[in-house]
């Protein structure tokens, strides 16, 4: 077998004979194996092995990955309830009984996790000495052998990559980042994920928050990159919504203000013939959110009073809904001519 093979669907799913090898102490008992016989089997030099507590390998040689993490989820899956899950005895042999996926126990995070999502920044699976399992906080489990323990609160949903359970990318990122220290390895990580349309900007920073890694200088400067990135991939879509959604030609990225007066802010898109002007909402990506937020209601009041009408989109919205997007915008230049004509701004570029 070649144990640095990539991971399929196949060797991955419910047929991999990764699940015939790789059994708990419960369900050799199962299949007449007593511990005396397990101990005999897996003594120096014999056929199989124990790869971790209560997780055994029957047969020799280094577990291939496929291997490893499906050890780390039996390790950490809860067992079942004889009321709920009665288990039924097969004997040595006999066919393997459909087991339900550990969905509500533990899920793969980290480094191990993003090499699932197929994050080219993350070293391959087979590279990794450890994989971190996501578990409840109050599960009385401890990292031991190739599996460090993480614990969480609320266990978030899972995502299943070729039929393993895994931590959505901006959880297992934050996990990720929580053991790196070397700031170009957090910058590629994050830039790539956003890059490539796996999470947004905003689910990153949330989860980094929430794990209390913005103190740190090397995850604030990936953060900042992370930010510019999000941004040029968001105003990219905004151009494609209005060119492939035939909407007219907007004045892109200006900044108005009253003619001799005060300056009323910068906005991404603004028609002036139907005083309709376009907001791409980034800001609460950066630090100091909450005082952008209130500078960015405060410019749409004044905006509104001119009679400005002010259309608000989102990067997520531009991604999963950009059809719905382009009728906002379209809507708001059709109403124009039912409003009472707005009052002179001067456009100049920002």
């Amino acid at each position: 077998m070649n144990h640095s093979a990539p991971l399929s669907p196949r060797t991955l799913g419910q047929p991999s004979p990764v699940r015939r090898l790789v059994l708990t102490t419960a369900q050799l008992r199962d299949r007449g194996m007593t511990t005396t016989d397990v101990n005999e089997r897996c003594r120096p030099g014999g056929p199989w092995q124990r790869l971790l507590p209560g997780v055994y390998l029957l047969r020799p040689g280094p577990p291939s990955p496929e291997e490893r993490l499906h050890a780390a989820l039996l390790y950490t899956a809860r067992p079942p309830s004889p009321r709920t899950a009665p288990r039924v005895p097969a004997q040595p042999g006999s066919a393997e009984p459909a087991a339900p996926r550990p969905c509500a126990d533990a899920l793969i995070t980290g480094l191990a996790a993003l090499a699932l999502h197929g994050l080219a920044c993350a070293p391959p699976l087979p590279s990794l000495d450890t994989i971190d399992v996501l578990v409840p906080r109050l599960r009385r489990l401890r990292s031991t052998g190739c599996v460090r323990i993480v614990r969480t609160t609320v266990l978030p949903e899972p995502v299943f990559v070729a039929g393993v359970p895994v931590a959505a990318v901006p959880r297992a990122l934050a996990d990720a980042v929580a053991e790196l220290t070397d700031a170009e390895a957090v910058r590629g990580l994050l830039t790539e994920a956003v890059r490539r349309g796996l999470c947004e900007p905003r689910a990153v920073v949330e989860e980094l928050t929430a794990a209390r890694l913005l103190d740190r200088p090397h995850v604030i400067d990936a953060v900042d990159t992370l930010v510019a990135e999000g941004r040029a991939i968001a105003e990219n879509r905004l151009y494609r919504m209005v060119f492939e959604n035939g909407l007219p030609d907007p004045l892109w990225n200006v900044a108005l203000r009253l003619p001799g007066g005060p300056d009323l802010g910068a906005v991404d898109a603004y028609w002036p013939d139907q005083a309709v002007a376009l907001e791409l909402d980034t800001r609460p990506l950066l630090r100091g959110a909450e005082a952008g937020r209130s500078e960015q209601a405060r410019r749409r009041e004044r905006l509104e009073r001119l009679g400005v009408t002010v259309v608000h989109v989102t990067p997520r919205g531009l991604r999963d809904a950009m059809a719905q997007q382009a009728t906002l915008v379209r809507t708001a230049l059709m109403a124009a001519n039912d409003r009472d004509p707005a009052a002179y701004v001067v456009v100049r570029p920002r």
